[in-house]
């Protein structure tokens, strides 16, 4: 789990394919690694990834077919920079919200525009994910954990602070960059507890608008 705070900018130092997908070495900057053993996990951009050697200055990590596929990971390249977060501990503040480093999606940079000395952006999301998006919500967008200030439709607005913009790479953001998203946890447990029993039933995909209504919640 991770909380969405950044801790540190690092840079994709190598990505060398390996039967079918990558293993990656991410040099992690000032991100303090002495308290990371092999096996544990570190957020890049937003994706949990495994440390599999830790040669000092950095590590390596495993990247699946099913990172490359579901993430804009395959959009890096050898000296792109990327968002770091190290897993959080019993004692980690929770400055942001839950995060599991499992990304719902990729979503893109519609639009950037100055707002007083922060960033304005519109996101767009993909639309399986727009049901879980909501006004003063929260969001991941590669790995940082950011206040929905807008919604319309499957696109959403955030407001970029100057710190944010500091500590992370979205000073780097410009219209059609694919960006990392997951969702509120929450959002996704109250969907699924919603089914109650048909939770259970292959078909069970989610709530529909016919699902809402036989179950009272929508007025005829």
């Amino acid at each position: 789990m991770f909380t969405g705070i950044i801790e540190a900018i690092g840079s994709i130092r190598a990505m060398t394919p390996k039967g079918g997908d990558v293993r990656v070495y991410v040099a992690t900057g000032k991100l303090d690694l002495g308290d990371v053993k092999l096996g544990d996990s570190i957020a890049v951009n937003g994706t949990c990834l495994t440390a599999v050697e830790l040669p000092g200055d950095g590590f390596w990590a495993d990247v699946s077919r099913e990172t490359l596929t579901r993430t804009a990971f395959g959009d890096l390249k050898v000296g792109s920079p990327v968002n770091l977060e190290k897993a959080l501990t019993p004692t980690t503040r929770l400055g942001g919200h839950l995060v599991s480093g499992h990304v719902d999606g990729v979503g893109e940079i519609v639009s950037r525009a100055d707002n007083a000395r922060a960033i304005q952006f519109r996101v767009r999301a993909p639309r399986e994910l727009a049901k879980y998006i909501a006004l003063k919500g929260s969001i991941t967008v590669d790995g940082v954990s950011l206040t929905v200030n807008a919604v319309d439709g499957a696109d959403f607005e955030l407001t970029i602070v100057p710190h944010t913009l500091q500590e992370t790479i979205m000073a780097d953001y410009r219209s059609g960059r694919r960006v990392n998203l997951e969702v509120d946890l929450l959002a996704r447990y109250l969907e699924r507890l919603l089914l109650g029993d048909k939770a259970a039933e292959p078909a069970a995909a989610g709530i529909t608008e016919a699902f809402l209504a036989e179950h009272g919640f929508l007025k005829g």
